[in-house]
């Protein structure tokens, strides 16, 4: 078997028995590839654990993307020990990179009503509007968003259903405002985007599909108009509402089921921005500021 041999029969195992998206296939398969050129073309099995090691170390790359790489190549290996390709996974004994864990950035509650005013004067802002409010008031990650379809929306139940990682449905919960500007840019202002019939709700000025990196950009310039100086990307308004929940008493487990997320573990993270939130209320208590003097 040749090299592209392995890798299409551990993507395939991926794809149709793990149902793994197709983003997630493609990242996978240029990172094995990688690999793969890297040592020009060696059989892949034949890899030590140095070479991989060597591999990684030698790689221009953050933290966190070597331990993306390391996850993909170590899921690989695991997959040739379970096929009878391989008798020991060579990065049994590759430790994984240690990744410094930043708290995620969100905007403040005033900061997302500067950013939420925007003024409609054409289609293309009442999408804009609707798209926003419909992120901040679910949570929904804007690959979720930009797929959206008409058959995810139920207005009498006002509730949209999100088809998200590994292809798991969840149903959450739209507010009043996201549901008015949604209904309102559906029956007045996406018909003057369409261009010919599509089930996707999120329409560019050509009348296809919105795309994630489009409606970055867009967002990039709704918060230059909004004076907003933070580096502020779709995942921001994910994690706000997550922030804004926990800050208003929500239960952990209410947020990690409205994200999706299938470990608690990554829902706590938000409990570290309410406790440095909190930490650094405390530090403005005039006890506090006394406190100080006194060391």
């Amino acid at each position: 078997m040749k090299n592209e041999d392995y890798i299409n029969e551990f993507l395939d195992f991926l794809k149709y028995e793990r149902k793994l998206a197709d983003n997630t296939y493609e990242s996978y398969k240029e990172n094995l590839t990688q690999l793969v050129n890297h040592y020009e073309n060696k059989l892949i099995i034949k890899l030590t654990k140095d070479e991989i090691r060597d591999f990684l170390y030698n790689m221009e790359a953050t933290a966190k993307t070597k331990a993306h790489y390391l996850t993909v190549i170590n899921s690989f290996f695991n997959y040739m020990v379970i096929s009878n390709y391989l008798e020991i996974n060579p990065c049994t004994a590759i430790k994984m990179p240690k990744i410094e864990k930043k708290l995620p950035q969100y905007l403040t509650i005033e900061e997302v009503d500067r950013l939420l005013d925007i003024n409609c004067r054409q289609p293309l802002d009442y999408r804009n509007k609707a798209m926003l409010e419909l992120l901040y008031a679910t949570g929904t990650r804007i690959s979720e968003l930009v797929s959206l379809k008409f058959n995810q929306i139920d207005f009498d139940e006002c509730v949209i259903r999100i088809m998200g990682k590994g292809k798991k449905e969840r149903i959450v919960p739209m507010n009043d405002v996201a549901i008015d500007y949604l209904k309102l840019y559906i029956d007045q202002y996406r018909p003057f985007l369409l261009k010919k019939p599509t089930d996707y709700v999120f329409l560019n000025k050509n009348g296809g599909a919105i795309s994630r990196v489009g409606f970055f950009k867009i967002l990039k310039k709704l918060c230059q108009d909004a004076h907003i100086d933070k580096d502020v990307s779709p995942h921001t308004l994910r994690h706000s509402f997550a922030t804004h929940l926990l800050n208003n008493g929500v239960d952990l487990r209410i947020i990690q089921e409205l994200l999706g997320h299938e470990n608690l573990s990554t829902t706590e993270i938000y409990s570290h921005l309410q406790n440095k939130k909190l930490e650094e209320d405390y530090q403005n208590h005039p006890r506090a500021q006394i406190e100080k003097g006194i060391k």
